[in-house]
């Protein structure tokens, strides 16, 4: 190789060397340049490992769905063999229909085909919301029968209607059906309701078409089961809970029920006419023509929690005859309404029994006397308070005969209390009985009988307790004003207070009753007024005082949570009759003249002759051991 070839090779190289040396990238390039390839490479892992997770769920959820659809047709193997021909009917949406007429609106749910709550037009609550006997939440309505060897229920079944809404008014009728099918238009249990416009009564039948051997697996019956918590609807949950129980009635016997105080089952022994979830103002009844089969039947109350919205739970559980023809047939009917007397009486089965008017004698004396007297007073358009106080009157006037002869007792007493003491002077240290029987051989020569005070007094008391019966019972009286008193059927609270005081709040309440202090006062003032015109003395004058505190005193405790109408009523019974004492002893008594009286029956032939009562008083003297005094 010659000299300038080398030479030019030598150039050549160096040039490259040089280029290379001034080209090639720094730090700073070649780390950015690492990042670009490490980001590539993380994009290629990550979509190919998304790739993969693809791949797995789309083989998980292949999975699922043949896992799903295993269960699925397990579930409803499962279905098939425990509902039958019923399980197609399992699964619906929840609808709701009502049925309205000019008393009430019935909420039925195509769930069971139930009624779910009524509603009652004419009504409203304390707080003046819409009045429901029940609701869908605390109620449950429900027949129990065998089917292909499994017990079922129909609540669990979704029942198709025969329309939606539907209203009637007057003298019309409807009727609203169900139809629960066992997996055929030819085979179904169907639910009959039927509603006349201006009825609290709603009719009710099963019918079975096509399924004639449920009838024969159940012996022909199925098991009706019916249960509700009451809703509180008044001022005082307490006053409720003494009103709310189940009320029932053998045929031909009197109605029973089951104590308010009292949360037990009691078993039907007879057969039933009607079953009642009796509230204190409304009831709903259960009524069967047929009467209700006491086989496996009961009636039961709970307490329910305090400070809940419900009172007590009611249940009701019977077996509903089926009727032996080609469709069996159950029938009922349902009063759903208020405890007002004259409606439930107007039904002719007993319904007006669940109104506590008293046992016997009081019970006589407010059916024939004082409902009769108050509907008549009812129908004048005045107010409630005015006709309470009509109705004191009345019977003030009716009682006038027996105040009287009181009242002429009562002074022939007073008349006699000079010599009386004398009798207690004299006799201080004697036997008892030695006193006794001077005492009554003073009656006697004065023509004066210790018992007439007394025998009206006894007499009255009918009346007086007929009324204890009737206010706190009487749904007319219901939301009806007086004076400051907003409701006269609950206490009228002038002063309330929050805080539980110990024994106050429980025995007295947490507010205080305006009427009940008035009734109170009153009858102070009433006891204190006789004690002064009967002057008594001795031991039964300091035990008369003694009760003459006592009493108004647990009045007060006992009435501030009762009826403020039954309190007025007191009140003004008190005042009316201390108004009679006044005016008799000012006008139509004179002391004087009855003392000449006595006097003249002193020496009339035959006074000395002794009573009855004090050959009695004799006569136990003498079985006792005492000596008496010879006359």
């Amino acid at each position: 190789m010659d000299r300038n070839t080398l030479t030019g090779l030598l150039i050549i190289g160096g040039l490259l060397i040089g280029y290379s040396w001034f080209t090639q990238p720094s730090d700073s390039e070649l780390a950015a340049a690492k990042s670009q390839r490490d980001s590539l490479r993380a994009l290629e892992e990550t979509e190919a490992r998304a790739s993969l997770d693809t791949v797995i769920k789309a083989a998980s959820y292949v999975q699922e769905a043949v896992v799903t659809e295993t269960k699925d047709s397990a579930w409803k193997a499962e279905q098939a063999i425990r509902f039958g021909g019923f399980s197609t009917a399992r699964d619906g949406d929840l609808k709701y229909s009502t049925i309205e007429n000019e008393k009430m609106i019935v909420t039925l749910s195509n769930k069971g085909g139930r009624m779910v709550s009524v509603e009652l037009k004419d009504y409203k609550t304390f707080e003046q919301k819409s009045l429901m006997l029940f609701d869908e939440d605390s109620s449950r309505f429900n027949l129990n029968f065998l089917y292909e060897g499994n017990y079922l229920s129909t609540s669990d079944f979704f029942f198709e209607p025969s329309d939606v809404d539907v209203s009637v008014q007057g003298k019309d009728r409807l009727v609203f059906t169900y139809r629960l099918y066992a997996g055929s238009s030819s085979k179904y249990i169907e639910y009959r309701y039927a509603l006349d416009g201006d009825a609290y009564v709603l009719d009710y039948s099963v019918s079975m078409v096509g399924l004639a051997d449920i009838a024969v697996a159940n012996n022909n019956r199925m098991n009706f089961e019916w249960s509700m918590a009451s809703p509180s609807k008044e001022k005082s949950v307490k006053q409720q809970q003494l009103y709310t129980t189940m009320f029932f009635q053998y045929f031909e016997d009197d109605a029973d029920y089951i104590g308010e105080s009292k949360a037990e089952r009691q078993i039907l022994e007879e057969t039933t006419s009607w079953i009642a979830f009796k509230q204190q103002f409304f009831s709903a009844v259960i009524i069967s023509d047929q009467g209700i089969q006491a086989q496996e039947a009961y009636v039961e109350t709970q307490n329910v929690a305090e400070g809940s919205n419900y009172v007590k739970r009611l249940t009701a559980s019977f077996p509903l005859a089926l009727d032996q023809s080609a469709n069996p047939t159950g029938n009922l009917s349902f009063f759903l309404g208020p405890n007002k007397y004259d409606i439930l009486q107007q039904y002719g089965i007993g319904l007006e029994d669940q109104i506590d008017l008293g046992w016997g004698f009081i019970g006589w004396t407010n059916e024939f006397l004082i409902i009769p007297v108050f509907n008549l007073l009812e129908g004048l358009n005045i107010t409630y308070g005015i006709i309470i106080l009509l109705l004191t009157i009345f019977i003030k006037v009716i009682l006038f005969p027996l105040v009287w002869k009181n009242y002429i007792s009562s002074a022939k007493m007073k008349v006699l209390k000079p010599e009386m003491d004398e009798i207690n002077e004299k006799f201080k240290d004697a036997e008892p009985m030695k006193k006794q029987q001077e005492v009554m051989g003073l009656y006697k020569e004065a023509g004066v009988n210790p018992l007439a005070g007394c025998i009206p007094m006894v007499l009255q008391m009918p009346i007086l307790y007929a009324m204890f019966r009737f206010f706190p019972s009487s749904i007319e009286l219901r939301q009806q004003g007086f004076l400051w008193a907003e409701d006269l059927s609950t206490y009228d609270a002038i002063v309330t207070w929050d805080a539980q005081i110990p024994l106050l709040s429980s025995f007295y309440g947490n507010h205080i009753s305006l009427f009940t202090l008035l009734m109170a006062a009153s009858l102070f003032f009433y006891t204190r007024t006789n004690m002064q015109m009967t002057m008594n003395t001795g031991p039964q004058a300091g035990q008369m005082k003694v009760m003459m505190y006592i009493m108004p005193f647990m009045l007060l405790f006992f009435f501030n949570s009762y009826s403020s109408g039954l309190s007025y009523y007191y009140f003004t019974a008190n005042v009316v009759s201390m108004l009679q004492q006044a005016v008799i002893k000012k006008w139509f008594i004179n002391e004087e003249q009855i003392h000449a009286k006595i006097q003249a029956n002193k020496k009339r032939p035959g006074s000395k002759k002794k009573s009855r009562f004090q050959q009695t008083m004799e006569d136990a003297a003498k079985k006792r051991g005492l000596k008496l005094p010879k006359k």
